[in-house]
């Protein structure tokens, strides 16, 4: 990480957050899992009391727009929403690394795309280019 590198939290912005899985491997691209992620992230939500105002889960990264969390700070946040995704996936953080077959285990599939604002309530679940 950068020396110099600075956040700032707690002026009630929306973040526009965007992480990719390791390597770059499509982690995401069979439904079951992207059902699991969007199960984590519903749960890290509650816990965290933050507001999700759109996502996109790709096979390989995810895209986020949400508020500043009401409890912690989003860095926080990202890291319990990524190692809660780990250890459902593959039972707890050790066995993430080197698992055979990683890069086979998933093809690149729909991406998933979801709005929430009070005006707004759009899911597209199944949506391909």
């Amino acid at each position: 990480m950068p020396r110099a590198l600075h956040r700032f939290y707690g002026a009630g912005d929306l973040h526009f957050v965007t992480f990719s899985c390791y390597r770059r491997q499509s982690l995401l691209g069979r439904e079951v899992r992207r059902d699991l992620f969007l199960r984590i992230l519903e749960r890290v939500r509650r816990r965290y009391r933050l507001v999700i105002l759109a996502y996109v889960v790709m096979p390989e990264h995810i895209h986020l727009l949400l508020s500043e969390p009401q409890r912690a700070t989003l860095s926080t946040v990202i890291q319990a929403l990524k190692l809660g995704f780990v250890r459902s996936l593959y039972g707890s953080p050790g066995l993430c690394r080197g698992a055979p077959g990683l890069a086979k285990a998933a093809r690149p599939g729909a991406p998933r795309v979801g709005v929430n604002d009070e005006r707004i309530d759009i899911r597209i679940d199944e949506y391909r280019f």
